[in-house]
Formats: structure tokens, C-alpha cells, sequence
């Protein structure tokens, strides 16, 4: 039966766009649906900032007159430009086991892609790394959590039949909230501690963090430069991203440690899972949604690490020691278990390693997949 591709250009066909995924993974027993609200702001040139300097499209697949699939296709000028690269992007893409639907949507966005000279397509892949990346290639059986993709198996062979292979895996860890932080980590942020002038601050309320944002995501600016996928933020970008993480964020749970300047020089954010309230709210804050995510937050064992950056200047000398404590003793006193470390690429040794010396092990893989594209342009 024939595949339509069409491009979401009105209001209706964006709200199919978004639901798609509840009809796909309505018996997917991990999967956490998105809150509305914000994909509603996300996918809307009016409102995500991103489409300024991002070219983005959006598509459906349409057989039999329902919808079987969808996909977004970016564009990251100020990306491609700061890494001298002339490449798209394919991002939230949904389908069923259908080749013929994956084939059609990738298909589409090369076109897309190639019309506009780019000669390589990676993904999956957002406006930036904040956005969910990469396909699930390892463990499956783990729930999501937010920020992240969840797929079934197959996405992965639908994308590698379509000539795509592997750009780059990230990891995610699984670490045990130790009953007593180890002696080397307490003597380290002890000794860190006496030896420079700076003050960790606990923040107990979301007033306080609103006026940390955008110290600490400048912070992110400065220190996530060689990061892949990563993409700075400006003022207003922050802005949106403190709007849509703010009112599910539990505020001691942010540690953001400042230099005798008041300057912000590393900071640590980590978030309780929610995902069960989520799906309870069905994705909904509003009216009751919140509740029953705020709920969760309270009664969750897992610690999710959403953000962490330390300047360079402060480097090798503990902070990393201190904000681990910290994070950790706050964990302790909520009867949390365990940490999920968030995405990690997985040649970031530094943070293996670290995650590591904690008994952390790998029990998740997401691979961001590539392809070029010039030859079919």
C-alpha cells in the first residue's frame, strides 16, 4: 500500500506528530510518555527559539489514511559552523516494524538534507544534546526516564538496513547510593574545602533557582565546548529550558559551588525518577498531573543526574570529590538506592572512571548512527 510523506505545516497535523508515539508504544511497559506541554512548545517555531537558527522539518507518514510514522529533520547552522561540518540531522522518529515507513521517512529527510548542500545525516539527534539522543541498543529491559529516547529493538535494524552505522555509543550507569560515603571521597572534599574559598550552596526553594540558571548554564557554555552534539545556549534558550524543568525539579537536589568572586565555577543537578508519575498523568501537568509527578518525585528510590559541569581552573583539585558528597549525602537522607548517571559518551574516561570507582556499572547504550549522504544527493 502506498506511502504518503507529508509535511506538518498546521496545527492538526503537529498534534498528530505528538501523539503518534502514545498509539506506538501504548503496550511498551518502559516507555514514559512526554509532557505535552512542552512538546507542544518544542515543535512550535513560535515558541522554540531553536528554530531561529536551526533549519527543521517535520513529517509524516500517512498509509491507508492514518498516520504510521514520524520523524524530524534539523538543520544546527551554528553548530555546523563552529565545527567547519555540513551536516543534518534526523530526530524523534516513530514507527512500527514497517522498513518500508522507516525507508520513506529517512528518505525524506535526505532529500530535504541534500537540497540544502549537506553531505552527511546523523542522528538520532536533537536541536542539541539535550535534547533525547540515540537509538536504545542495550538494555531494553530497563524503564526510561526522562530526557532520554525509548525504542524498541527493532528502530535499531530499521535505521542500519537504511545504511546508517555507528557515530558514537553513550552510556548510562546504574550506581548503589553507598549506606556511608567512602573515607577517600570524605577526606578529598574535606581537604578541597580547607584549602579553597569558595561555598557550596544547597538551594531548599525554586525561587533560589531560578537565579542560578543562567550562571550555571554559562558555566555548561564554557566547559561543553569539545562535548559532541553540544550546542550553547543563549540568554533566552535558557529561559525555556529553566521553564520546562523548573517546576518538576526538587531544589535540594541542585549543588552549585562559587569561587570567593561569587563566581559559579561547577555545579551538579540531579532530578528524583518521576517516570511513574508521569505515566499516571499521561503526560498532563495540568489539573492534577503535577501532583501525581510531585508525588512520585517523593516516593522514588532513583536519583536521575540530569546536568554537571566544573570550570577548567578547578579541575584535578576535588570539586568533583565535593559535589559528589554532597549529592550523595542528599540522596542518603531521602532513602534514595540508587543513581542513574544520565548520558555519558562513552570516551569520557574521566567520568567512567569515576562512575566506576563507585561500583557503577553500564545497564543501558544509546548509539547515535550516521550516514553519508552525498552520493545520493
Amino acid at each position: 500500500m502506498k506511502i504518503d510523506i507529508r509535511e506538518v505545516k498546521s496545527k492538526a497535523d503537529r498534534r498528530l506528530f505528538i501523539k503518534l508515539p502514545a498509539r506506538i508504544h501504548a503496550d511498551h511497559s518502559n516507555w514514559v510518555p512526554p509532557i505535552y506541554m512542552d512538546d507542544r512548545q518544542y515543535f512550535n517555531p513560535a515558541k522554540n527559539k531553536s528554530f531561529k537558527y536551526c533549519d527543521a522539518i517535520l513529517f509524516l507518514a500517512i498509509r491507508d489514511g492514518k498516520v504510521d510514522g514520524r520523524i524530524m529533520g534539523i538543520i544546527n547552522h551554528r553548530y555546523n559552523e563552529l565545527h567547519n561540518e555540513n551536516h543534518a540531522r534526523f530526530s524523534f522518529m516513530e514507527c512500527w516494524n514497517a522498513p518500508e515507513v522507516a525507508n520513506a521517512l529517512l528518505e525524506a529527510v535526505r532529500q530535504w538534507a541534500g537540497k540544502k548542500g549537506m553531505d552527511k545525516l546523523v542522528g538520532p539527534l536533537g536541536f542539541s544534546d539535550k535534547d533525547p539522543q540515540g537509538f536504545l541498543v542495550y538494555g531494553f529491559d530497563a524503564p526510561m526516564v526522562i530526557a532520554t529516547n525509548c525504542n524498541f529493538p527493532y528502530m535499531v535494524d530499521l535505521v542500519q538496513e537504511n545504511g546508517f552505522s555507528k557515530k558514537v555509543d553513550l552510556v548510562v550507569y546504574k550506581v548503589d547510593i553507598p549506606d556511608e560515603i567512602p573515607e577517600l571521597y570524605r577526606n578529598i572534599y574535606q581537604r578541597f574545602m580547607e584549602r579553597n574559598n569558595v561555598t557550596i550552596e544547597e538551594p531548599t526553594r525554586k525561587k533560589h533557582l531560578k537565579s542560578l540558571i543562567r550562571p550555571v548554564l554559562s558555566l555548561l557554555n564554557d566547559t561543553f565546548t569539545e562535548v559532541y552534539g553540544f550546542d550553547q545556549m543563549e540568554g533566552k534558550e535558557m529561559d525555556e529550558f529553566a521553564a520546562r524543568y523548573i517546576p518538576i525539579l526538587d531544589p535540594k537536589f541542585v549543588k552549585v559551588v562559587k569561587n570567593s568572586k561569587l563566581e559559579v565555577v561547577g555545579f551538579i543537578i540531579g532530578m528524583p525518577d518521576v517516570s511513574k508519575g508521569i505515566v499516571k498523568a499521561r503526560g498532563r501537568l495540568f489539573p492534577f498531573g503535577i501532583f501525581q509527578i510531585i508525588r512520585a518525585g517523593k516516593k522514588t528510590k532513583q536519583l536521575n543526574l540530569l546536568l554537571g559541569a566544573i570550570r577548567e581552573d578547578f579541575r584535578g583539585i576535588g570539586l568533583d570529590a565535593a559535589l559528589a558528597v554532597k549529592i550523595i549525602e542528599t540522596a542518603t537522607r531521602s532513602r534514595m538506592e540508587y543513581i542513574d548517571s544520565h548520558l555519558e559518551l562513552e570516551d569520557n574516561t574521566k567520568v567512567r572512571s569515576e562512575m566506576e570507582r563507585f561500583g557503577g556499572k553500564v545497564y543501558k547504550r544509546y548509539r547515535i548512527f550516521e550516514k553519508d549522504i552525498r552520493a545520493e544527493s
